[in-house]
């Protein structure tokens, strides 16, 4: 079930927040790769948290199982720790919390959970039981996030309001290190998102949680954000079959949501360019989500593109009137979904380009598959106009 390595860092490379990236020259080849010097150097990923913050020379075990099978997102040889006993970190000091996240794994971590009993917002959330209408966007692939809260602070930007803060719930069906993600690190840095909630098994966030839900209540009630992300960390698992992938847990998301009282928006996987039929127009995935699994209502976000999108590589009339008949579809079955058209212009694409995070999904940037992150962005744009609603009706009459 697992390939180990041990082998030693050559050098560091980049950093960010709770991970590092290495080269390291593997003792034994991976299985099936040519015995030489070019094959047994591969790039490794320690996070900091858990194993330290290796330094050359440094001799590590190294879990290569994904990288030995050429998977994409798990192209890392993964750093268990030092191959030496003796150069295991430091024990941590004393504190709270008892949540622990990737369980009964040999590298379980124990977290302090915004909503158990040591947590000074235990109290806050004992109860906690009402989002207050607060905006919810649900999308089941980690590569909307970015283009999902682009797409909301563009909306802010026109009507000449504040940015919305925003709080990006991560759950565990991708990554499960919130340091794995790339975009994550860029997107708090930049303070494009207010803080990040991990939830299940997920961990690594400004705030961890047990559930959606309480992950849910913490932004609202602890973080005090005016709209919520909710999607998967990286690496999408799936099958090629209706049910088997782990974005189904998208629907999910919005029977929660829409349970505390949240104002659910369901952010539709969208692609132009994706050479099979099961995911080109809306996914499958999505209809399967937000169709099947999701027992509430949200508003399906379409996007209506200006005739110069439209005109864009990987676009086109067709691509259009196959994404609205498919949300379409999406109305009248076991829940009443609304769906809500937003205008994609020129302007919300270039508001896409200065994201602080790369555009990437399946391997496509922007350009490859515009669809792909216009769809996410507006729903991003619909959530703010809730969020901006939302604070009217609430603002006290002065």
């Amino acid at each position: 079930m697992l390939t180990w390595r041990a082998g030693t860092v050559a050098e560091r490379g980049a950093a960010w927040p709770g991970a590092r990236e290495l080269a390291v020259t593997l003792d034994e080849p991976l299985p099936g790769r040519p015995d030489d010097a070019a094959a047994r150097r591969v790039r490794a990923l320690a996070y900091t948290a858990l194993v330290g913050d290796p330094a050359p020379g440094d001799r590590l075990l190294l879990n290569v199982s994904a990288l030995a099978r050429g998977l994409g997102t798990g192209g890392y040889a993964l750093v268990a720790g030092p191959a030496d006993p003796s150069a295991l970190p430091a024990d941590p000091a004393p504190g709270p919390g008892h949540l622990v996240k990737a369980r009964y794994t040999p590298l379980q971590a124990m977290v302090l959970g915004v909503d158990e009993q040591e947590s000074a917002h235990h109290t806050t959330l004992r109860e906690a039981d009402d989002l207050g209408g607060m905006p919810v966007v649900v999308a089941d692939l980690h590569s909307a996030v970015p283009a999902i809260v682009a797409g909301a602070r563009h909306a802010a930007q026109l009507a000449g309001r504040p940015a919305p803060r925003v709080a990006y719930v991560m759950t565990d069906g991708g990554a499960l290190p919130a340091a794995f993600s790339r975009s994550v690190a860029a997107l708090r840095e930049a303070g494009w998102v207010e803080t990040t909630i991990t939830v299940g098994q997920a961990f690594g966030g400004d705030l961890e949680a047990v559930t959606v839900h309480t992950g849910l209540l913490a932004a609202h009630h602890v973080a005090g954000v005016d709209l919520a992300v909710v999607a998967q960390g990286p690496g999408n698992l799936g099958t090629g079959t209706r049910w088997g992938f782990s974005g189904v847990a998208a629907g999910e998301a919005v029977n929660a949501a829409a349970t505390m009282r949240g104002r659910a928006v369901a952010s539709l996987r969208v692609s132009g360019a994706d050479p099979r039929d099961r995911h080109l127009g809306v996914s499958h995935h999505s209809l399967t989500a937000y169709g099947r699994v999701a027992l509430a209502p949200a508003d399906v976000v379409v996007p209506r593109p200006a005739p110069d999108v439209e005109a864009l590589p990987g676009w086109g009339a067709a691509l259009t009137r196959r994404v609205r008949d498919q949300a379409a579809t999406l109305v009248g079955l076991q829940t009443p979904h609304r769906v809500v058209e937003v205008d994609a212009r020129t302007p919300l694409l270039e508001a896409l380009r200065t994201s602080p995070a790369r555009l990437s999904t399946m391997g496509r940037g922007l350009d490859d598959d515009p669809a792909a992150f216009l769809a996410a962005a507006v729903a991003g744009v619909h959530a703010a106009g809730l969020a901006a609603d939302l604070a009217a009706d609430v603002a006290p009459a002065s």
